[in-house]
């Protein structure tokens, strides 16, 4: 396979408006960003995977430090005989630390060879664009939601869902708090021969048992649900429906589990569920470590854009994250 002349040009432009939107001579080269292209690249990870706008993603200026809390959970009304009110609104104790993290997007000359031919060059260079911020973006959820290890060297084919890559968030509340994640054997049977039923009684009891109880009734907890689970319920639903409106009510049901708003993030756990609130799901990232490159490889016949920055995950508050392990989750046939 060799890579057409209009193929070259079209990644030559691309360079091109790459450096000047980053305002540098040579993206080949790593290159920091700065000030408001970290800005700018942090909103482009967020409009890639809209999941990444529900959660908190912020810029820290250290390495190690304490969670910024952005949740507000206690009450802030109240009175003073003398003076003004105020409300306790830290997470003292909560840290963070974040570990270097290098992505890189590859895109083989075979597939930029049907980019270049299915439009224009500002085409391509919108689906080359959109490619690898998405990529970047969803390794996001992929570690945050399955990371348990940061191994020095990590291992992509042993570990395809970055499982060493970083600590994601079920295992930071596993190590720390792990009286908040059921590990003991559940079974789940919509036909009522296991533990529980259907997923609003398990949400329900999970929420009930382990959230704390001045937040049990927050409106912005939510329920994250694995596929496998949603499929069982679903199956067993649209099986049993005998009017169209039940049909549809089974088609929407992993929209609202337990009364709250449900959600199947992209690589979550097929067999887990989680209650939380997402503002309560952190990623940092330290500023002013942003660094990227992008350039032609001749010798892997590919082209490769490369994102370093230091990196990390983090629970604002651990009584706010309840689950269940999906290694301790059974659903009958």
């Amino acid at each position: 396979m060799q890579l057409t002349q209009a193929t070259r040009t079209g990644l030559q432009q691309y360079s091109t408006a790459l450096a000047k939107s980053y305002d540098v001579d040579n993206v080949s080269k790593m290159f920091a960003i700065q000030g408001p292209q970290e800005t700018r690249l942090k909103n482009a990870l967020l409009n890639a995977v809209h999941f990444l706008q529900l959660i908190t993603l912020e810029d820290v200026d250290q390495i190690k430090g304490q969670v910024v809390s952005v949740g507000g959970n206690a009450i802030a009304t109240g009175r003073k005989k003398k003076g003004r009110f105020s409300s306790k609104q830290s997470v003292d104790g909560n840290t963070y630390e974040l570990i270097e993290t290098d992505s890189v997007s590859e895109t083989s000359w075979e597939l930029l060879s049907v980019w270049i031919n299915s439009g224009s060059t500002n085409e391509f260079m919108r689906r080359l664009s959109q490619n690898t911020t998405l990529r970047f973006a969803l390794d996001i959820l992929r570690i945050g939601f399955n990371g348990t290890s940061a191994a020095v060297d990590t291992d992509p084919e042993a570990f395809p869902m970055g499982e060493d890559v970083n600590k994601g968030w079920h295992q930071l509340v596993k190590e720390i708090a792990p009286e908040q994640i059921v590990t003991s054997p559940i079974v789940f049977d919509p036909n009522g021969g296991g533990d529980y039923k259907t997923l609003d009684a398990m949400a329900v009891e999970l929420k009930n048992s382990l959230i704390h109880e001045s937040l049990r009734t927050d409106p912005r907890l939510v329920v994250l649900v694995g596929s496998d689970l949603v499929a069982s319920s679903q199956t067993h639903m649209l099986n049993a429906a005998d009017k169209p409106t039940e049909q549809v009510a089974a088609m929407k049901m992993d929209k609202n589990i337990g009364g709250m708003h449900a959600y199947t993030p992209p690589f979550f756990p097929s067999k887990r569920m989680v209650v939380t609130t997402l503002s309560n799901l952190h990623c940092y990232t330290q500023r002013g470590t942003r660094q990227r490159s992008a350039e032609n490889i001749d010798d892997r016949k590919q082209w490769e854009e490369k994102y370093w920055r230091m990196e990390g995950y983090a629970i604002e508050e651990f009584e706010s994250y309840a689950a269940i392990d999906e290694s301790a989750m059974t659903i009958a046939e």
